[in-house]
């Protein structure tokens, strides 16, 4: 079958995306998709920070039942 991001297939979907939005709406895009990456990045950063936090050392004492 091939693969699948040749540059050619690059080149075609370029084309593609610029027939679409037009030249003005391109780097709105790019800025948003831009902001976008740099999200997600950030969010990631912090549940990997959470992840590898030490675990709070302090124990406390079970409760105790108490039977009649």
């Amino acid at each position: 079958m091939g693969e699948l991001f040749t540059p050619t297939h690059l080149i075609v979907i370029a084309v593609v995306v610029l027939v679409l939005f037009g030249g003005k709406k391109l780097p709105e895009l790019g800025k948003g998709l831009g902001e976008g990456l740099r999200g997600f990045k950030e969010g990631m950063k912090g549940v990997t920070d959470e992840v590898n936090k030490p675990a709070d050392t302090t124990h406390t004492k079970p409760e105790e039942t108490v039977t009649k």
